[in-house]
């Protein structure tokens, strides 16, 4: 298996997007960084860990932490093993006595429970040379890789804002919408759209 063994290089935020930030991993035995970005939440979660710094309660990656660590359950490495339409895939490889289980996960979440057990973070070479760069051309060539976009988790190219052009469709464009929605895991979209529908079908 060809992958690399990362680390947390830098988590700032970004500059592009409102409440979001840039979780930087680089190769441990390599020159290449690979730039995510995620949710604030994680950022934080993460950041706090590399501090050594306590909450007054605990956060969610403490609390399966805490799980784990009670029932006995190792997480002993984290992969990242695909990117697709700019969206991270990661596994959490857990042990519990001799048996082994592959838990998917996004990758903001993973890196946030790799930092509390103290295991690593590997990535497949096929990701870092999809969005793995050099350090000469970070900042001017490339645009870190959402793993999530607050504004457009999805990456929808023209998303269909709900209270505005709702109307300008017809059913049969809100049902594939909300078949879009539904496949995208936007809930919330898929939500206001069914509602959308059932009032012009129940009028």
């Amino acid at each position: 298996m060809n992958r690399s063994l990362l680390s947390v290089f830098d988590i700032r935020p970004s500059g592009a997007t409102t409440g979001a930030y840039n979780l930087v991993l680089e190769e441990v035995n390599g020159p290449r960084k690979l730039p995510i970005v995620i949710g604030m939440h994680e950022a934080q979660s993460i950041a706090i860990k590399l501090e050594n710094m306590t909450p007054s309660r605990p956060l969610t990656h403490d609390l399966f932490n805490s799980l784990c660590l009670n029932f006995k359950i190792a997480l002993t490495e984290v992969v990242i093993y695909d990117l697709v339409e700019g969206i991270y895939f990661a596994r959490l490889i857990c042990h519990q006595d001799d048996k082994e289980e592959v838990i998917d996960a996004r990758t903001s979440d993973a890196v946030a429970l790799a930092v509390r057990f103290g295991c690593p973070i590997y990535c497949e070479e096929k990701v870092l040379k999809m969005a793995g760069i050099l350090p000469d051309g970070e900042e001017k060539e490339v645009k870190p890789m959402p793993e999530e976009n607050p504004e457009d988790p999805f990456g929808l190219e023209e998303p269909v804002e709900p209270q505005t052009n709702f109307g300008t469709l017809s059913v049969e464009e809100l049902q594939q919408e909300l078949d879009l929605a539904i496949q995208k895991e936007d809930y919330e979209r898929a939500g206001k759209l069914r509602d959308e529908i059932e009032s012009r079908t129940n009028t």
